[in-house]
């Protein structure tokens, strides 16, 4: 019983204590909350990007590992790349919300720096990889329709 007695006596303080807080301490406590809730998000986020990388990295070695065991031709190296290339763009641009996420409450300018070069470097990874899916899709759609049925 006593220690039922010290928790209401602790939570009744807390809410004194709370209710006799500066507004500007509220409003610090509640960026506080939303900066721990956007940093979970955030790490959720990344691990969604980990899982994507992982899977695509596992798929690319599991058509690799049948290609060179079967003796397949480059076009089943070229599709394995390709899909690969897929994942590494979607892991890619979980990576970047994450990111954003994490700097979207209060950041200071060295965050919204970080931020920025980070943004710049997977802007680039991703249009430069997009660019040689496109490329080597479009060859493949040629190779189909050129070729003789």
């Amino acid at each position: 019983m006593t220690t039922q007695h010290t928790a209401t006596l602790t939570y009744e303080e807390s809410l004194l204590h709370h209710s006799n807080r500066l507004p500007s301490e509220r409003a610090n406590d509640m960026q506080e909350l939303f900066k721990n809730v956007a940093s979970a998000i955030a790490l959720v986020v990344e691990g969604a990007a980990a899982l994507i990388i992982a899977y695509g990295a596992m798929e690319a070695l599991f058509g690799s590992a049948i290609a060179i065991v079967r003796k397949h031709t480059v076009g089943v190296r070229k599709r394995v790349w390709l899909c690969f290339g897929m994942w590494l763009l979607l892991g890619l641009e979980f990576e970047l919300a994450a990111d954003i996420i994490r700097t979207a409450i209060a950041p200071t300018w060295t965050d919204i720096g970080q931020l920025g070069a980070i943004a710049v470097i997977r802007t680039f990874l991703n249009y430069f990889l997009e660019q040689d899916l496109e490329k080597y899709e479009s060859r493949g759609e040629t190779a189909k329709t050129a070729a003789p049925a």
